[in-house]
This record gives structure tokens, sequence and C-alpha cells, in this order.
């Protein structure tokens, strides 16, 4: 596969949430990324190893995922213990045992992860987080909710439509 650039590749799981499009920015600062986007309804587990395979075939080392910390009570995947044991499982069962998966999200607040994403410009006008599947977010569910506090929390405003406010 011709690449375009002497930047090294890698891989990045996109779930279409405002974590992802914000790891997505700072995967573009020093890597040619590729991105791999998923449904929700699945599990993080299922993205890891379709993401693996995936560098694995491009010739990536490196793995982005928007995990945080903070949505562990919900995710128990996104543990920080939770990807240092996929990263030892990698070097056992990848051809090299060399790719990695980075989670540079995983310690920050939400509202961080906005200023973040804010000052990488961040696309977070296609992004989504609402779990209510319609044209406009609802606003009330817990991901509307945590989402619209670390927006206000960080001095900005989040571009998705909403329903309810």
């Amino acid at each position: 596969m011709a690449t375009t650039s002497n930047r090294p590749r890698a891989v990045v799981s996109l779930s279409g949430g405002m974590d992802s499009v914000v790891c997505a920015a700072l995967a573009t600062r020093d890597f040619d990324a590729y991105a791999v986007h998923f449904s929700y309804g699945q599990r993080t587990a299922h993205f890891l190893s379709a993401a693996v395979s995936w560098a694995e075939v491009l010739g990536a080392k490196t793995v982005f995922i928007g995990a945080v910390e903070q949505d562990s009570s919900g995710y128990p995947d996104c543990r920080p213990a939770y990807y240092q044991a996929f990263n030892q499982l990698i070097q056992a069962g990848t051809k090299e045992g060399d790719i990695r998966i980075l989670t540079p999200l995983i310690h920050l607040k939400k509202s961080e992860i906005v200023r973040l994403g804010v000052e990488l410009g961040a696309p977070f006008h296609v992004s989504w987080s609402c779990y209510s599947g319609q044209d406009a977010a609802c606003g009330t569910c817990e991901s509307c909710v945590l989402r619209l506090r670390a927006f206000r929390e960080a001095g900005a405003a989040d571009p998705v439509p909403y329903a309810a406010r």
C-alpha cells in the first residue's frame, strides 16, 4: 500500500462521539490516520480486535481509541487496566507483537476533552453522543447530559442540534 507521506500510520477507532473525534484530531497531528468507525451497541473489545487487525494489514504500529476512565462505571472497558491487558494480548497474538493501543484521553475529564478538542479544531459538529437515535440529540439521556455539562464547563458551545434543553 503506497503512502503519501513519511509519517507513520495509525488506526483510529471511532464511535462517532466527542471523545473519538478529539482522539482522531490528536492522532492526525503526528500520524497518517486511517479511521475505522463502529456503530454504538458494540463493545470496545470488538473495536480493538478489528482495529488491531487492520493496523497489522496497513503496517501501522499504533491504534488510537478515545476511551475515558470517567465512563468506566458504565463501560468497564474504559479502564486503563483493560488497555494494558489488551496491549499484552497484542504482543502475544500478532505476528510482530509491536502494535500498541494508545488512549490519550483516558485520564481527562469531559470538560478537558472539550477544551482540547477546541484547541485542536476537532470536528465536534460531526460527532454524536446521544443514545436516542433521532435527528436531533435528545438533551436528556445520560450521554447528552454529560456532553452538555462538559461543553458548559469548558465555556464552549456544542454545535450539534438538540431537541430539548
